[in-house]
């Protein structure tokens, strides 16, 4: 599989200083200054992540997809072009200001513009983040996930799965229609929400420890900027909240995401809704809210749950003190 993560994305907006305080002041990125009409943001040791460019019309986006080397590259638009999708191959220019050796770009069917690019820049100085935080789980995991909002997610799949090589990892038809697909470790870097219509739903970053999730959902709710409230998705079993940001979108802060093995990873069906608890969808129809609503209801009927994931280092036991629990414990394994 030639593509290896999601390396980069980039939004079109004019208020370079309402993004400027939103990425530092409650996301924790690390703002860099790219002249009068450009804002990026640092969250690891690369140059930039995500980019805020006041020259592209409100609404416009671009998403940069890694893969190993120039030859990959090559490959894929090989691939891209057999398949009769116009591929241009970005000039040097371009390539300096993606802050990357080499780009190609093309149109997903829906038309969001999309790049493909090696040789990402990385930084003599380390992350210095916006707030104080822990830090973002990227590597080879990439930036995090992007979620499109799409007319009809079935004319997009075979673009996404049978020409680019992303995995399905599963799949709900309530209370909305959404898929999501993997191309790494990370549960989902790419989803689509079946909404009669094109766009931005959201991008995700994952932090380090809950604690900088929850001091962000604090800065949210003073600021008034909560769009989906705190809760725990049933997939990819990341504890998280909505955001709303300067732009049409919401940006998704989350922690303990989920790590799978795309080799052997089996897709399937959620028929237990969205969330295990929380995330009230502000966003969601009247109707559609009282779905996903009743779906929690009986997850917290059926005592629903899943083990917290977290990296080797970041958790400390406790000591086995309850003999019920002890119990449980040792049926369940």
């Amino acid at each position: 599989m030639p593509i290896q993560a999601l390396g980069y994305a980039g939004f079109g907006s004019a208020d370079l200083d309402g993004w400027r305080q939103f990425g530092t002041g409650l996301v924790g990125l690390q703002a860099v200054e790219r002249g009068n009409s450009l804002l990026a943001f640092r969250m690891d040791d690369r140059k930039q992540r995500i980019v805020i460019d006041r020259a592209m019309p409100e609404g416009g986006r671009f998403f940069g997809w890694e893969v190993a080397d120039a030859a990959d590259l090559t490959a894929l638009a090989a691939r891209l072009e057999k398949a009769g999708v116009a591929v241009t191959a970005e000039p040097q220019t371009l390539a300096d200001a993606r802050r990357v050796r080499g780009l190609i770009s093309f149109s997903d069917p829906a038309g969001n513009r999309l790049e493909a690019f090696y040789g990402a820049e990385t930084d003599d100085t380390p992350f210095r983040p916006g707030r104080s935080i822990s830090g973002f789980r990227t590597g080879p995991l990439g930036l995090g996930h992007a979620v499109l909002t799409v007319e009809n997610i079935d004319t997009m799949m075979p673009f996404y799965v049978g020409l680019l090589g992303f995995g399905l990892s599963d799949y709900m038809l309530k209370p909305f229609r959404a898929y999501f697909f993997h191309i790494n470790a990370r549960h989902h870097s790419l989803a689509m929400i079946e909404t009669g219509k094109s766009g931005m739903h959201h991008l995700m970053v994952e932090l380090l420890s809950l604690d900088d999730v929850g001091q962000s959902y604090d800065v949210a709710l003073n600021e008034d900027r909560v769009n989906v409230t705190l809760g725990r998705h049933t997939n990819d079993l990341m504890t998280s909240f909505y955001a709303r940001t300067p732009s049409s979108f919401m940006v998704e802060c989350g922690w303990g995401g989920r790590a799978i093995d795309p080799a052997t990873w089996q897709s399937c069906e959620l028929k237990d809704g969205p969330s295990l608890w929380g995330h009230e969808r502000l966003w969601l129809p009247p109707e559609d809210r009282e779905v996903a609503r009743e779906m929690r209801m009986r997850a917290a009927a059926e005592g629903r749950r899943a083990p917290v994931q977290v990296m080797e280092g970041n958790y400390k036991l406790m000591p086995g003190t309850c003999p019920w629990w002890d119990g449980v414990s040792k049926a369940g394994a």
